[in-house]
């Protein structure tokens, strides 16, 4: 999938009173968003918005800002291991931070540069009840990042 997979704010897909969606709580995922870490082997912290993280590597570098363009590596998979977005080459992306989905704002500045992490984000933060693409609404994702460089 192409970078706009990750422009949520650009798009403006969420879930508002005219569309004919239920969006879900943190709250009603953090059981399921916990029961994929333990499963997972993922050494997941709760994060007071209510994603779960781990940070591997915290890296040494800078840290990214809402207003930094972040150039990473990652892998975006659905918690039934399917791969929906994938970027290798950093080169690739430079996204501006604050036109990226809530919970990579929220987990993304966890770490410097050279940093590695594990995001399990709630639907609430990443696509909402509307999904996008080929995610389904509702959809808990986990994301694998590596921040190579923060502008």
């Amino acid at each position: 999938m192409s970078p706009v997979l990750l422009l949520l704010l650009v798009l403006g897909l969420n879930c508002s009173k005219n569309n004919a969606c239920s969006p879900k709580s943190v709250g009603s995922e953090a059981a399921t968003m916990q029961a994929y870490a333990a499963a997972n082997g993922i050494n997941a912290t709760a994060h007071s918005s209510g994603l779960y993280y781990e940070i591997l590597t915290p890296g040494s570098g800078a840290t990214a800002s809402t207003n930094s363009n972040i150039f990473i590596r990652y892998t975006g998979k659905m918690l039934d291991g399917t791969i929906f977005d994938s970027q290798t080459n950093s080169a690739a992306t430079g996204w501006p931070l604050n036109q990226l989905i809530e919970g990579w704002r929220v987990g993304i500045p966890l770490i410097q540069e050279g940093g590695h992490i594990k995001l399990i984000i709630p639907s609430s933060m990443a696509y909402g009840c509307m999904g996008y693409g080929g995610i389904p609404g509702n959809a808990i994702l986990f994301f694998d990042i590596e921040l190579v460089d923060v502008q």
